[in-house]
């Protein structure tokens, strides 16, 4: 099934409809949309910037999915929602960290916002 996206009352309408003629032991959810492209887009930039910036993290120069994850985590931790370290499969720790994938627009906003604060704070150009 389709999702319905409650932007006016003809959408609110059909979703009623589609509600009323579901089946029973069918499940309902209202969900904050997931980000969207531009979002994705924008996030991927600022960290292909970072990685080509030179700015080093542990004295070393990361790539843009080391920059990913390093944005990731700083923002969990700034936004009070924490990280979790667990030891991995061989040993090694590892950040089970949210995904991007599933973040809602307004979350992706804030991490974006975030980014652009770290890059500032660092004086690294973005696009």
């Amino acid at each position: 099934m389709k999702p319905f996206y409650l932007v006016h009352a003809e959408a609110r309408r059909r979703a009623v409809e589609a509600v009323q003629a579901a089946p029973d032991g069918m499940v309902v959810r209202i969900v904050e949309p997931n980000r969207n492209r531009d979002q994705n887009d924008k996030f991927y930039a600022i960290c292909s910037d970072l990685a080509a910036s030179g700015l080093q993290w542990m004295g070393k120069r990361r790539t843009k999915d080391e920059w990913k994850v390093l944005l990731v985590s700083g923002h969990a931790m700034a936004t009070k929602q924490g990280a979790e370290m667990v030891p991995g499969i061989e040993g090694e720790f590892v950040n089970l960290r949210e995904s991007t994938a599933s973040m809602s627009v307004r979350r992706m906003s804030s991490l974006i916002e975030y980014a652009n604060a770290f890059l500032a704070e660092h004086e690294v150009e973005s696009a």
